[in-house]
């Protein structure tokens, strides 16, 4: 029997999200925990088989169940096997990359979103640094990322990121992928910062829902940012998380992705679970398997169609694939 994880399983893990796993099976330096988005203070695995990768939570309720057997790691569901593949290493929030996030505190409060719940730390300079030459000295370093939380305004993070990004340049030959809250000028400064590759989130493109979930920011700011940061970075460069679950019609989100990909932007398909800081702010429900195949075929014939590829891009989430279907690489 064929286990390789192909995409109509990896569908379904992500339509589940989650996983048992025996205690055993987790050395220390292979938990990562989120310091970012709705996933923050969250502990996962990053479960690869074949060329795929999926990244799981670790909850003791859920329906799959993560065991060694004859030397690899195989994941279960009721009684049936369904892939057979191997723990993978995250450097720094996830595999082959240093995915670090700058500030883990946020002004705004996205309802989705843990993060302006939680009490979280900023990273000076040398925090970064130490970071990326303990990744960089396993040898598995392909690229370095970097996000943040707007822990005062979208200019004052704008600034830090443009320092790091120029302090990293300097020392390492490596891709640099930034993701931040935009501003007039941020495209054109982390440009010339370095940085290679840029993702402004839209989370959603629903604009009732967007007013509900974001309430302090503007979807218009989002995507005027995005077109404009495309004439920096170039096509294959600028990306987008387009959360899904937050009560979108598949109408919606086909729409959504017209416009992104008419502005030769990848939309990232981020599949989101409830967090429990965040249950009694919002209704959430997790994509089915289904629902992620069909609309992640949707997204590869736009793609397809403005001849975007997002196994070009060379950082972040459209990299890692961890968390989404992505279209080029999985599907």
């Amino acid at each position: 029997m064929n286990t390789e994880l192909s995409a109509t399983v990896k569908a379904e893990l992500l339509s589940i999200g989650s996983v048992r796993i025996d205690p055993a099976l987790l050395p220390v330096q292979l938990k990562s925990l989120a310091t970012a988005g709705p996933g923050a203070g969250v502990s996962s695995i990053f479960f690869r088989s074949g060329e795929r990768r999926v990244r799981l939570t670790i909850n003791e309720l859920s329906p799959l169940r993560a065991v060694a057997k004859d030397g690899k790691v195989v994941l279960i569901k009721g009684d049936n096997v369904i892939a057979r593949g191997m723990l993978e290493h995250p450097l720094c929030h996830c595999p082959e990359q240093a995915y670090i996030t700058l500030s883990e505190k946020c002004v705004y409060d996205c309802k989705f979103c843990p993060v302006p719940k939680m009490e979280g730390g900023i990273k000076d300079s040398k925090k970064v640094h130490r970071m990326v030459a303990e990744a960089y000295a396993t040898g598995e370093l392909k690229a370095i990322s970097l996000t943040s939380g707007v822990a005062v305004s979208p200019e004052k993070e704008v600034q830090r990121m443009e320092d790091i990004v120029k302090q990293l340049k300097r020392e390492y030959d490596l891709p640099v992928g930034v993701s931040v809250y935009p501003t007039k000028h941020s495209s054109e400064r982390l440009y010339a910062a370095g940085a290679c590759e840029i993702k402004y989130n839209v989370e959603t493109m629903d604009p009732e829902i967007f007013r509900r979930v974001c309430p302090d920011l503007s979807l218009q700011i989002v995507l005027d940012s995005l077109e404009n940061a495309v004439d920096y970075f170039g096509r294959n460069r600028v990306s987008s998380n387009f959360i899904i679950g937050l009560g979108e019609s598949d109408e919606t989100v086909r729409k959504g992705l017209k416009q992104l990909t008419d502005r030769y932007v990848i939309p990232i398909l981020r599949p989101i679970s409830p967090h429990p800081l965040r249950k009694d702010a919002i209704s959430i429900h997790r994509p089915s398997a289904n629902r992620l195949l069909k609309l992640g075929g949707v997204l590869k014939e736009m793609l397809d169609c403005q001849s975007l590829c997002a196994e070009k891009s060379q950082t972040m989430c459209l990299l890692c694939t961890g968390c989404d279907l992505t279209p080029h690489r999985d599907l």
